[in-house]
Order: C-alpha cells, then sequence, then structure tokens
C-alpha cells in the first residue's frame, strides 16, 4: 500500500487549479494566473514542466510555443534566453518551475512531466528548492515516470508523492470492471499514491464509484481533470472524489463553499521543507 505522503493531507477533496486557472482573466501556466489562484484561496496549484536545450525547467504546457505565446519554436530545442523573450498572450513571461516554487512556499505544486529532457533537471530544481514533500509528480508517459522514480534516488532519500502513468489507470479502470489486482499492488508500492484521470470520455463517465472505490481498496487517491462544469463537480464529488482540477476557478471555489468543503480563510498548508 502507498506511504502517507504530506502533499496529500488535506481536510477533503482537494481543489486544485489547473494551470493556475487557465480559465481566469490571467493567461495559463503564467505567475500572474498562479497568483490570481493564491488569492483565491487555492493552495494546490497544477502545471506543466519542459526543460530548455540548456537544461532550464520552465512551467509551460506544449512542447512549442507557437499556441499561447507571441513566438514560436520547440522549447527543448531553444535556449532559455530565447525562451524567456517569449510572453504567455502576448503578456506575460514564461515562469520557470523554481520561480513558482518559490514564490509560493505554501503551495503545493501538481508537476506533469511533458518531455523526458525535463527528468534530470526537474530532480536538480526539486533538490535546490527542498521541496520533495509539497509535489506530486504525473505524466501521460509511463516511461517518464519509471525513469522519474529511478533518477530521485540520486537526489533524495524521501518518498515522493507520484501518480499512476497510463498503463496502471488503464489497469485500475480494468480491475474496476473486476480485472486482475496484482500490477497495481506492485505500482502502489513504488510511491504511486493517486490516480490523476480525466472525468470523462466524450459523453460516457470515465470517474465512476466503482473505479473510485477500487482505488481507495488499494490505498489510491483519485484526482479528476479537468472539470469545468458544476454538474460534473457535484456528481464527482456525490461519488466520493479525492480532488477536482478546474480552469474555473471561481465555479469550483462556490461549489466546495456551498458543500463546507472550501478550507477556512486564514488557514495556509504547512511545508517543513528540511523534512
Amino acid at each position: 500500500m502507498p506511504g502517507t505522503f504530506e502533499f496529500l493531507d488535506h481536510p477533503g477533496p482537494i481543489p486544485f487549479a489547473h494551470r493556475g486557472g487557465a480559465g481566469g482573466s490571467a493567461p495559463e501556466n503564467s505567475m500572474a494566473a498562479f497568483q490570481r489562484a493564491i488569492d483565491l484561496g487555492y493552495r494546490y496549484l497544477e502545471t506543466d514542466a519542459h526543460a530548455t536545450a540548456d537544461g532550464v525547467v520552465v512551467a509551460f504546457h506544449d512542447h512549442t510555443l507557437d499556441r499561447v505565446t507571441d513566438s514560436t519554436g520547440t522549447i527543448a530545442r531553444l535556449p532559455y534566453t530565447q525562451v524567456a523573450r517569449a510572453r504567455i498572450g502576448g503578456t506575460e513571461p514564461i515562469p520557470r518551475l523554481e520561480d513558482v516554487l518559490g514564490s509560493f512556499p505554501q503551495a503545493r505544486v501538481n508537476i506533469d512531466l511533458k518531455d523526458a529532457p525535463v527528468i534530470g533537471p526537474l530532480a536538480q530544481v526539486l533538490h535546490r528548492t527542498k521541496a520533495w514533500n509539497r509535489v506530486c509528480i504525473t505524466s501521460f508517459s509511463t516511461r517518464r515516470l519509471a525513469q522519474m522514480r529511478a533518477r530521485l534516488p540520486l537526489f533524495t532519500d524521501q518518498e515522493v508523492c507520484m501518480a499512476l502513468g497510463p498503463r496502471g489507470v488503464m489497469a485500475l479502470r480494468a480491475k474496476s470492471y473486476g480485472g486482475p489486482t496484482a500490477k497495481l499492488v506492485r505500482l502502489a508500492s513504488t510511491g504511486v499514491a493517486c490516480a490523476q484521470v480525466p472525468y470523462g470520455l466524450g459523453r460516457l463517465p470515465f470517474v465512476t464509484e466503482s473505479f473510485i472505490a477500487q482505488a481507495h481498496t488499494l490505498g489510491l487517491q483519485v484526482h479528476a481533470w479537468t472539470v469545468n462544469r458544476r454538474d460534473e463537480m457535484e456528481r464527482l464529488l456525490d461519488l466520493g472524489i479525492d480532488g477536482i482540477m478546474t480552469d474555473d476557478l471561481i465555479t469550483l471555489r462556490d461549489v466546495f463553499t456551498a458543500r463546507g468543503l472550501w478550507p477556512r480563510p486564514g488557514r495556509s498548508v504547512t511545508v517543513n521543507a528540511d523534512r
């Protein structure tokens, strides 16, 4: 069974600001977006990680600059000096992940590994910031997650919260329909502590009562993304979801508040960086 991770120590379901709140007034994955989320009372930020050609880790979703900035090019092929000149939405610089961790020391940060070259530099960033216990690492690549797990012991003897990769998620889904458990038990023993999954596939729900129940049987939390509709937020909370990632920070906060789930004003996430 998974160990206890400080990242997941939260009273009730976790509200995550997806890319800092991609549907808000500030551009996604910008310091302005993260600050807005914090100002609204969010203490869990979700972001993405890429490494530039010279090994600087940036909080950015796409492989290229083209979609959301005023520049073009593949991040992994560009030096940081060039990436730093790009502006998200034409106004906001692309933040270094190290600056996100340093600027919001009371926040916990969910980090999606977007490319293999970021694995080594990310481990170094976590080492410099001593942020092991306030991050959770996830990826759409099972291989990248395995490589990250292998790299972490070179930098720390602490267990780092990690999410299931795609193979683990599908094994969990199969188990929710009566499939085998052995593979999931092996994954859970390697520091995997949660399943971060889409709330639905097209019009069909991905997260079901049996999916959550099987995850909980294995000691795994379930976090759903990216949930922007109030009715889906309500459905997932009724099912017993452990976390919801959203672009619509106001609506999720309203739903949590109406159910008495929103953290009390003034409550902060306490992190011991030396743990």
